[in-house]
């Protein structure tokens, strides 16, 4: 590993921190409702008018350009600043906006990237199925060619913010007959077509946190002109967004998970202990639970740092799976242990003071983005290795 910061880089540090000092919403991201597209799309369109929007994106498409190193510096600024997720602009940001540097025509890039940045429309994605989640190719929702159309029948689920999205990052099977891989189109799904339906899912976070849908395809009318890159090509598609990901936004993370472990070693060290005597610190499960967390959280440092060296070699390899395990199931553990310091006082910590909602949102972290099954599967068969497993 090879990171040298240069005096170009350690100015740009201080101009994100002054920036992100100064900008930084004063009132908390809501957890829930429509006031949380109208938070994330301000927020947006703040960083846009100062030019950080888009921080990775090329500049011959509206982003900063920034390079590796000042995207890492960017997102351990925003981290540290205490600045608010990405939220309903993420997959727009992330998915749907490279996908389109990539693959769209010159038409679907005009269109739809200045809105992203500026923050003017939210994108969902539409990949998962009820039988075909992390198995991706096994889809089944179908799109038949109708003159110049597409007609979309079907369903998708885990669609974060569906209800406050304009357009969908929508994967279909468009070639009759055709199996895993093979048939997949990615298209552009205007959100308020007739047909669509969504139906919220309740989550065990609360009743008010109404974050994935699922969606309904009833005779969906998309025009061919929103399929971006070939028709029947999709998977190609799908995958050149990960050309864009190079691990840099999972810094912010990573160092939100480190400053949670530390507010819970001072949490244990002031609250009294089960017994009533001492503190929460001396008992010494609590004590090792948290120094392993702290060790872990400086791992995963690491690990992200030595991925990121590689990557500005051209070098780029499959070690974000490795980063990406270790850290969901740290960050669950965290939250765990954020559980036993509390108590039963957790059964009384409201909604709004966040740990006991981002202790039920954490049971996620190993499914979300690949599950930790699937990521061990990379580990074995891309860094290790090892025989592919059985496919079926």
């Amino acid at each position: 590993m090879k990171i040298e910061v240069t005096p170009e880089e350690t100015a740009f540090r201080a101009e994100v921190r002054e920036w992100l000092k100064s900008n930084v919403p004063k009132t908390a991201r809501p957890f829930a409702g429509e006031g949380v597209r109208g938070f994330d799309l301000d927020w947006q369109r703040r960083q846009y008018e100062a030019g950080w929007a888009g921080i990775a994106w090329p500049e011959a498409f509206g982003g900063r350009g920034a390079s590796l190193m000042e995207q890492l510096i960017w997102h351990e600024e925003y981290a540290l600043a205490g600045a608010p997720r990405s939220g309903c602009c993420f997959v727009g940001l992330s998915h749907a906006g490279p996908t389109l540097i990539a693959c769209g025509t010159q038409e679907q890039r005009q269109h739809h990237l200045p809105r992203i940045l500026k923050g003017e429309a939210v994108w969902c994605q539409g990949f998962s199925e009820p039988n075909s989640g992390s198995d991706l190719s096994s889809l089944s929702t179908k799109a038949v060619v109708d003159g110049d159309s597409l007609v979309v029948n079907g369903s998708k689920i885990w669609t974060s913010y569906a209800q406050h999205a304009d357009y969908q990052e929508l994967l279909l099977r468009t070639e009759p007959g055709s199996e895993r891989h093979r048939g997949l189109s990615w298209v552009i799904c205007d959100m308020s077509t007739p047909g669509i339906e969504l139906r919220p899912i309740r989550t065990m976070t609360s009743a008010e946190d109404y974050h994935f849908c699922q969606v309904f395809y009833n005779d969906v009318r998309i025009p061919l002109s929103n399929v971006v890159g070939e028709l029947g090509d999709g998977w190609a598609t799908a995958n050149a967004t990960l050309g864009f990901e190079r691990g840099t936004g999972f810094i912010a993370d990573q160092i939100q998970n480190s400053e949670l472990i530390e507010m819970l070693i001072d949490m244990a060290r002031s609250r009294p202990g089960a017994d009533g005597t001492g503190s929460m610190i001396d008992n010494p499960s609590i004590a090792a639970g948290l120094a392993a967390l702290r060790a872990d959280a400086a791992a995963i440092r690491s690990m992200t740092y030595a991925t990121i060296s590689r990557a500005g070699q051209n070098n780029p390899g499959p070690e974000g799976s490795i980063v990406k395990l270790i850290y969901s199931e740290v960050a669950q553990r965290a939250r765990k242990l954020s559980m036993d310091i509390l108590g039963g006082d957790g059964l009384e910590t409201t909604l709004a003071e966040g740990l006991v909602f981002f202790y039920l949102r954490s049971f996620a972290g190993t499914i979300g983005g690949g599950t930790s099954d699937i990521q061990r599967n990379l580990i074995g068969e891309r860094v290790l290795g090892l025989p592919r497993g059985p496919r079926l």
